[in-house]
């Protein structure tokens, strides 16, 4: 009998546990599928929809369904990549293969991805500062700011324009600057929305 009652114990505790473990699977499933529809919903205000997605999908766990979040991950990302491409073009400009001209460009090119990422830093330090009554000034600096960082990226690919530039460089350094700007407007249009929810 005691045998008995120990066996019918321990399947009901077993039963209870694999009912636990598939609940909270079911949860955790239902959570990361809520949080990537997120970031697609939210990525239709963008320019770039389907960048958007692909950039910050791989941080729907982080971002769940924060607008803040979102923005403040867009931010991040774009600045890690404009990061990447700065020093690769600052390795470039030392190629001995590199015409004046384009060394020169590139130079200026290098000097605005400068002002890009303080730019891009000063929006995430006051991201993480938006709060109360200095809500709408912080979120003014911020658009501000990364408005600023589009228009000096868009002034970079400027100066990779016409006949006597390498077209191989003008080709590869438009693509990577292209590449920031379309993160750094992905970036703005979600900062844009979250200012038009929190107000």
């Amino acid at each position: 009998m005691a045998e008995s009652f120990r066996a019918t114990h321990h399947f009901i505790t077993s039963l209870l546990i694999t009912v636990a473990i598939t609940i909270t699977t079911l949860n955790s499933v239902h959570s990361t599928t809520t949080n990537t529809e997120f970031v697609k919903s939210s990525c239709t205000v963008t320019t770039y929809p389907r960048l958007c997605v692909t950039s910050l999908s791989t941080h729907a766990s982080l971002i769940q369904t924060s607008p803040k979040v979102m923005a403040h991950a867009a931010l991040n990302i774009t600045l890690a990549s404009a990061k990447a491409t700065a020093v690769m073009m600052v390795r470039l400009s030392r190629s001995n293969r590199l015409k004046p001209r384009e060394v020169s460009s590139m130079r200026d090119c290098v000097e605005e991805l400068g002002d890009t990422l303080e730019e891009l830093r000063k929006s995430i330090g006051e991201m993480g500062r938006l709060s109360g009554s200095n809500y709408e000034v912080y979120m003014s600096d911020i658009q501000t700011w990364v408005s600023a960082a589009l228009t000096d990226e868009n002034t970079c690919t400027e100066g990779f324009e016409g006949d006597e530039m390498n077209g191989e460089v003008k080709v590869f350094v438009r693509e990577r600057i292209l590449f920031i700007a379309h993160l750094t407007s992905n970036a703005l249009a979600l900062i844009n929305h979250f200012a038009s929810i929190k107000d």
